[in-house]
């Protein structure tokens, strides 16, 4: 069993808003797939850190959702700032159950084992502490990030951290997640969301005893990224 990471996978098999506009990102499901099911087996575990489907509604994500379910391993997903379908859980795991998306789980105030970790994680926020708005939002990211690392610690795992927004980027600091890595003494952080010419400026490489990985998929060229 292996242990792979890509983030922003950006479907729109359930609505009309392709991503094959934008540079780099021509014919990216069949890339996609090619690459997941050439490395992926299914014994596998593939984290997918937030931008899952355009989709605005949940009841409307079944064609992108069956792709996931369709590809190699098991999956566990987590909110990005596109995932506008995200609702509560117990909707969530209504729809998957309903569906049979069982390869599908669902990382929300949660952690999931694997081997002797734990995979924790929460969309974060972005990294501008400048409007009150945003200095709620991310206080309740930083709740959930704990609640994620506290449930795997509790369990005697060592957390491994999986976020959607960077905790740093630039010259930027988001500090209320930075707090809760240091103090549980995260030494592994995955994270997506930047593209393109933006990913020249992502922290990438080990700082202040945090080892950052960028995985936004059109930065992997849509090959899942090998963790263990």
């Amino acid at each position: 069993m292996s242990l792979f990471v890509i983030g922003d996978l950006h479907l729109s098999l359930s609505c009309d808003k392709p991503m094959d506009i934008f540079g780099g990102w021509e014919g990216y499901v069949d890339k996609l797939r090619e690459n997941w099911q050439s490395k992926v087996s299914p014994e596998d575990t593939v984290v997918v850190p937030g931008d899952i489907s355009w989709v605005t509604r949940l009841e409307e994500a079944a064609a992108d959702f069956r792709f996931i379910h369709e590809l190699n391993g098991k999956k566990i997903i987590l909110k990005g700032n596109h995932d506008y379908w995200w609702t509560t859980m117990t909707k969530m795991n209504k729809f998957l159950q309903e569906n049979g998306f069982d390869s599908i789980s669902i990382l929300n105030n949660n952690h999931f084992r694997y081997e002797n970790f734990g995979i924790c994680g929460t969309r974060g926020w972005i990294n501008d502490n400048t409007a009150p708005a945003d200095a709620k939002v991310l206080a309740r990211e930083a709740m959930r990030l704990e609640a994620s690392i506290s449930s795997a610690e509790n369990e005697g795992l060592t957390p491994m951290v999986f976020l959607h927004y960077p905790p740093v980027f630039a010259g930027d600091c988001n500090y209320d997640i930075l707090d809760v890595l240091f103090r549980h003494n995260i030494t592994e952080c995955y994270y997506g969301h930047i593209h393109g010419r933006s990913c020249e400026y992502a922290v990438k490489g080990e700082r202040d005893g945090i080892n950052y990985h960028l995985i936004s998929s059109d930065f992997l060229k849509f090959d899942p990224y090998f963790i263990i």
